[in-house]
């Protein structure tokens, strides 16, 4: 699986997504339930935002983007799109660590 960082400039500001804002989050919601999007929010005091994905190939990130009720509605400017390795941090430690083994009844 690869992961890819993705931005999104806007050519409109946060008014001017408002009415593709709901189909925009609920896109959100389910490719993030389906465990596709990692992370995504707003980038402060810009007017854009960063998506991280993890997907089989960019060929299907490419499918993904183009179904983005902002892309398909033209509120987005320009798309940035990184194909990204990240292997330390905080996070990745926790995804490594082994499962815990529940203590066994009676051995307190």
């Amino acid at each position: 699986m690869a992961k890819f960082v993705v931005e999104f400039e806007y050519n409109v500001d946060r008014a001017g997504r408002q009415g593709l804002h709901p189909a925009h989050a609920e896109n959100l919601y389910r490719l993030a339930d389906s465990g596709v999007l990692l992370l995504g929010g707003p980038l402060v005091g810009e007017n854009s935002g960063l998506l991280l994905y993890e997907v089989e190939s960019r060929e299907e990130l490419q499918r993904i983007l183009d179904e983005e009720p902002y892309v398909k509605g033209g509120v987005v400017a320009t798309t940035r799109i990184r194909e990204w390795a990240p292997g330390k941090g905080s996070w990745i430690a926790r995804l490594n660590m082994p499962e815990e083994v529940p203590a066994a009844k009676g051995t307190h």
